[in-house]
């Protein structure tokens, strides 16, 4: 057995090499996501997610509640996740198992806590959920600028008084129940909160008049225009036609992705990791109509 490093905590002595939990039903040991791959391309700041922005920025300054929706797909969460710099606070988050390291600078910029409920949550876990994830925002920003966390000194981490904004992902998953939690727990805090969902939601919330009445913006998440998806394209496939004869190929063949796809940001995603493989299977580097024609025969999409 390979000796334990007396540097790092662990659950093991010096004897056991933690084989019952081979047999032991625990489940996963943390609630959080792991964090994100490395490989995975990075963030394209699309003209939508600039107005998810302004309109994250405008809800999180008036201290409002704001209402998002738009189809699957078209990067709600994503743009969400990266507004809140939930990847950041992720990858901090895993090493301090092992370290402290410096708060990141996005996320001490945003303030903002991102929770998602689960699909069968229960009152007491929606109770427990939102003060948690917008109290542990507000100890990081004490952290940044105290180097120590004690809200007895610091009263302003107190009741999550450094967090400016909570948002709600999957909010179609909250009952009448959990939607009186938010606007019990919008109430007895000084920040804005932001609700996204499924179109559809904001016909919903009209039966919670306490709820509705407090809503001050709403934004609707459209899918992707011609241009930004161009745009993604040239970033997650940059190279281009060389030979100028395979322009119209090209410009063809982004015109099909765009049919097929409508716009919707996650079908895009799936459509060029079957492009990908089946350039590298056939040694291929044009993107071609051809190539798209045979990734779609792949997908569930566009028969």
């Amino acid at each position: 057995m390979k000796p334990i490093d007396p540097g790092k905590r662990t659950l093991l002595d010096g004897k056991d090499d933690g084989s019952r939990f081979l047999t032991y039903k625990l489940g996963e040991i943390n609630s959080a996501a792991p964090p994100p791959p490395s490989d995975q391309p990075a963030f394209l700041a699309t003209r939508k997610h600039r107005r998810f922005t302004e309109f994250a920025n405008t809800v999180r300054t008036h201290r409002y509640i704001g209402l998002c929706w738009g189809p699957a797909g078209v990067g709600k969460t994503l743009s969400a996740r990266h507004y809140a710099a939930v990847d950041e606070w992720d990858i901090w988050q895993a090493a301090l198992t092992e370290r402290v390291e410096p708060v990141p600078e996005r996320i001490l910029e945003a303030r903002t806590a991102f929770y998602t409920p689960t699909v069968a949550a229960t009152v007491r876990q929606i109770d427990q959920g939102l003060p948690n994830a917008c109290q542990q925002i507000s100890y990081a920003v004490d952290f940044a600028e105290h180097g120590v966390i004690d809200p007895f000194v610091h009263t302003q981490s107190r009741s999550s008084g450094r967090t400016e904004l909570l948002i709600i992902d999957e909010a179609d998953r909250l009952k009448a129940t959990g939607l009186e939690q938010v606007r019990d727990y919008y109430d007895r805090h000084h920040m804005g909160v932001i609700l996204i969902g499924m179109p559809g939601i904001e016909k919903r919330l009209v039966r919670y008049p306490q709820l509705y009445s407090r809503i001050g913006f709403a934004h609707e998440f459209r899918p992707l225009t011609t241009e930004e998806l161009t745009a993604v394209l040239t970033q997650r496939m940059p190279s281009g036609p060389c030979n100028p004869e395979d322009n119209l190929g090209y410009s063809t063949a982004v015109a099909t992705i765009a049919r097929i796809t409508g716009g919707n940001f996650r079908l895009v995603d799936r459509l060029l990791t079957q492009i990908r493989r089946i350039q590298t299977l056939n040694h291929l580097d044009a993107l071609t109509p051809e190539v798209v024609d045979a990734a779609r025969e792949t997908l569930l999409i566009g028969h």
